[in-house]
């Protein structure tokens, strides 16, 4: 009897001790928006005088010099309102749970959402198409870039941080543009769901490399990705 009480008290030692030196939140992954894999006119890569040119505030110098949004003024319904995105093509290296931090500027209420999928925990969907609210992201307003967790913004305007679930393997995140001006910076991605918001942080110059090589033998190409700059369309806007 007196063994089998030991055995008890032993396993419970270890199970408790298991679980305490799990380290928890220790997977990040930190994202520049001009170097996504694919980038879909309207959308496209920006500098912070390009801001200005079409009669906005110009931004700080943003991580790496450039962002990318779907050009226009903060008026609701532009031109490029529900029209191009952004996909990154993200090797998750363990199961867990994530969320997504975005160092972003959204100068008003007329430029401040964007639509967000990541599959494959989110189906193959265009909410541009569909507008399903569960993939409506709500920007805080500010001219200065500020870090920004992405939330479902439902229909009832109620807020919900999102929690993405996903085993280890290759995924697809996809920044869709909801309204023109909104601007998109860099990515921080993290399994620590309460600390992520003060470690998020711009990325290095390892991380631009290692995004720009990519991960698990999914090479990208910097010089072939379907990518456009705004300097190249700005002429068509």
């Amino acid at each position: 009897m007196k063994y089998i009480l030991l055995m008890s008290v032993l396993v419970i030692a270890l199970v408790s001790l298991s679980a305490t030196t799990v380290p928890a939140g220790d997977v990040e992954i930190v994202l520049e928006a001009e170097l996504a894999n694919k980038i879909q006119p309207p959308m496209v890569i920006a500098v912070p005088t390009d801001a200005k040119d079409v009669g906005g505030l110009e931004p700080d110098e943003p991580s790496n010099g450039e962002f990318i949004w779907a050009p226009g003024k903060p008026v609701e319904g532009g031109a490029n309102g529900d029209r191009g995105w952004a996909e990154f093509n993200i090797e998750i290296p363990e199961d867990g749970e994530y969320a997504i931090w975005a160092h972003v500027v959204a100068w008003d209420g007329n430029s401040d959402s964007f639509w967000v999928t990541w599959e494959p925990a989110d189906p193959a969907e265009n909410p541009q198409q569909t507008q399903n609210m569960d993939f409506r992201w709500s920007i805080g307003n500010g001219p200065a870039w500020h870090w920004d967790r992405v939330e479902a913004w439902k229909a009832d305007d109620t807020h919900e941080d999102r929690v993405w679930e996903l085993d280890k393997g290759p995924t697809k995140l996809t920044i869709f543009t909801r309204e023109d001006a909104t601007m998109l910076d860099c990515l921080y991605i993290a399994n620590d769901l309460v600390g992520g918001q003060a470690n998020a942080r711009v990325p290095t110059d390892e991380d631009r490399e290692d995004q720009v090589k990519g991960v698990a033998d999914q090479a990208v190409d910097a010089s072939g990705k379907l990518s456009t700059s705004w300097g190249r369309i700005k002429s068509d806007y």
